[in-house]
C-alpha cells in the first residue's frame, strides 16, 4: 500500500486553474506520494479507497490533470502482452515557476527524510533501511524483472526482516536472491512442459 509523505502541495497555477477542486486535491496528493525520481505509483484503486470515490470518478480527474498539462503519465507492460504492469505519474514542471519548482524539490528531500527516519532500525550489521512499496518497483523496474513488489516486501516483513536468525542490512541482495530463485522456478517450470511434451509425442509414435 502507497504511503504518503508528511507534506503535499498546490502550486498557483493548479490552485487557480479552471478545474473541479476535488482534481486539485488529487494533484496534492499525488505531491505527497512522490519519490526522490519524482515518479508517483499511486493506481487508481488506490485514490478510489482513499477518497471513497469510483474509478472512474478518479479517471476523470487524472484526465483534468493531463488534459491541462499538470502531469504526465506513462506506463510498463507486462512481457509480452498488452496488459500494464505499473503506472507512472510525474508533475508538469513547465508550467511551474523557478521558486515553485523549488519548493517541490524542498518538499520531496524532506519528504524522504522523514520516511528513511521511520523505516531505519539498529542491527548487529549497522543501520537497516527497510524499503517502501516504491523503492522495491524501481528497484525492480531498473533490474527489468517482473517481481511481485508487494510480495517480496509482505514475506520479509512478515519474517521481521531477517533471514534464519540474522537481521538484514541490505534489502537490495534480497531482491537479487529472489530475481534468481523465480528464474530458476521460470527455467524449471518450462524444462518440466518439455519434458511433458517429449513425453506425450513419444505416445504418438
Amino acid at each position: 500500500m502507497e504511503k504518503p509523505s508528511y507534506y503535499s502541495y498546490i502550486p498557483a497555477h493548479v490552485r487557480y486553474a479552471d478545474i473541479t477542486p476535488n482534481a486539485k486535491l488529487l494533484y496534492a496528493e499525488i505531491t505527497a506520494l512522490l519519490q526522490m525520481n519524482g515518479v508517483c505509483f499511486a493506481s487508481n484503486q488506490y485514490f478510489s479507497k482513499l477518497y471513497n470515490k469510483n474509478k472512474v470518478t478518479i479517471s476523470r480527474w487524472i484526465s483534468e490533470l493531463k488534459r491541462n498539462g499538470f502531469i504526465k503519465i506513462s506506463f510498463t507492460y507486462k512481457e509480452g502482452s498488452k496488459e500494464i504492469a505499473n503506472r507512472y505519474i510525474q508533475i508538469c514542471y513547465g508550467g511551474i515557476s523557478k521558486n515553485d519548482k523549488e519548493v517541490l524539490t524542498k518538499m520531496l528531500k524532506n519528504n524522504n527524510t522523514i520516511n528513511n527516519n521511520n523505516t531505519t532500525y539498529s542491527n548487529s550489521k549497522g543501520r537497516f533501511k527497510k524499503p517502501t512499496l516504491d523503492e522495491v518497483k524501481n528497484y525492480c523496474i531498473l533490474r527489468k524483472n517482473n517481481i511481485d513488489a508487494e510480495a517480496f516486501i509482505d514475506f520479509y516483513e512478515s519474517k521481521n526482516w531477517q533471514i534464519g536468525k540474522n537481521k538484514m542490512k541490505d534489502w537490495k541482495a534480497c531482491v537479487r536472491t529472489w530475481e534468481r530463485r523465480e528464474t530458476k522456478k521460470q527455467t524449471i517450470g518450462k524444462l518440466h512442459s518439455q519434458i511433458n511434451e517429449w513425453q506425450e509425442a513419444k505416445k504418438l509414435l
